[in-house]
């Protein structure tokens, strides 16, 4: 696979802004920076963070320790989105999905996004460190720097294991969301993390199907470029299962109740379903894999888990 296409290789566009958008609005540029810190990610990141906090904290969290965790994770997770997007320009001129993004259309310059990103680093960090917990800083550094040195600048375009390993960045909201509140790390913590560590290719590896052509010309190998259909599903099985299996042991270790472990077994085994069905239709060639409909089902299964993570705390059964 050529690697000849890199982040690091600049363009004319990276001078600055195309034709047609240099003066573009205080408005469009606000959604423009917006747009860099790939809201929609956040919001996933956040659904972790959030509930983590509650089980941290045996039911409610202190307010300043959960906003200063909210705020500073948020930063956090938008200062490595827009390092990504600055690094990753050169495919996402070429992928149709990411072709509106502001570094593309040249409503933000590479220089702006630099400075954008090094800005909420260095917030997030002040924030989490003085607001919250040490530990939940230094968690948050660590986060950013796997996510842009390791994910994005090592692996993403090496191997079709990228976003195996690349996703323990995904992992870190947990953790931080548990430091913020207890400034120490325990078992419940862990198994979270290791929990959207497994649920992760699981969630990913099916968007990789829908966009297989995308990812094809940008040169990036995931799993569903270089693999068959049908090796893809069983992977997705797999992980699909692991992260039931992970969510049923957070039962004993954690103390969780009824609420929680009638949701993990159900949802579970509603979204181990949903993989086999990917799979099935991947063995019999059908042409409609409805990858996407696997994508969705394990942002709603997520969800479930740690709505259930952050209410059974609060409830006396």
């Amino acid at each position: 696979m050529s690697n000849a296409t890199t982040s690091g290789v600049s363009t004319p566009s990276d001078a600055g802004r195309q034709p047609g958008t240099a003066r573009a609005s205080a408005s469009v540029k606000a959604k423009a920076y917006v747009a860099l810190t790939k809201p929609r990610v956040i919001e996933l990141l956040l659904v972790t963070a959030l509930p983590t906090m509650f089980l941290a904290a045996g039911g409610v969290p202190p307010l300043g320790a959960l906003v200063a965790t909210l705020i500073g994770g948020f930063l956090s997770a938008g200062s490595a989105n827009a390092f990504n997007m600055i690094l990753d320009r050169d495919i996402d001129r070429v992928m149709h999905r990411t072709q509106q993004r502001p570094l593309v259309t040249g409503t933000l310059s590479v220089t702006e996004a630099r400075v954008f990103a090094w800005t909420l680093a260095v917030v997030s960090t002040v924030v989490l460190a003085v607001f919250a917990t040490p530990l939940a800083a230094a968690l948050s550094v660590a986060a950013i720097a796997f996510y842009v040195l390791v994910y994005t600048m090592l692996l993403k375009r090496r191997t079709e294991q990228n976003i195996v390993w690349g996703g323990i960045a995904g992992c870190f909201p947990v953790v931080i969301g548990w430091a913020g509140v207890t400034g120490a790390l325990d078992w419940p913590a862990w198994i979270l993390f290791t929990l959207v560590f497994l649920w992760t290719p699981a969630h990913y590896w099916p968007l990789s199907m829908k966009y297989r052509d995308d990812y094809e010309a940008a040169d990036v190998p995931m799993l569903g470029v270089v693999r068959g259909k049908p090796m893809v599903g069983i992977q997705v099985i797999l992980y699909a299962w692991a992260s039931l299996a992970c969510t049923l042991l957070l039962i004993p270790v954690g103390g969780m109740g009824l609420l929680y472990s009638g949701i993990a077994v159900i949802a579970g085994a509603w979204f181990v379903g949903e993989a086999h069905a990917l799979y099935s239709r991947a063995i019999k060639g059908e042409t409609e894999l409805r990858a996407m409909r696997v994508f969705h089902a394990s942002n709603t299964y997520l969800t479930l888990i740690f709505l259930a993570v952050g209410v059974d705390p609060l409830l006396p059964f």
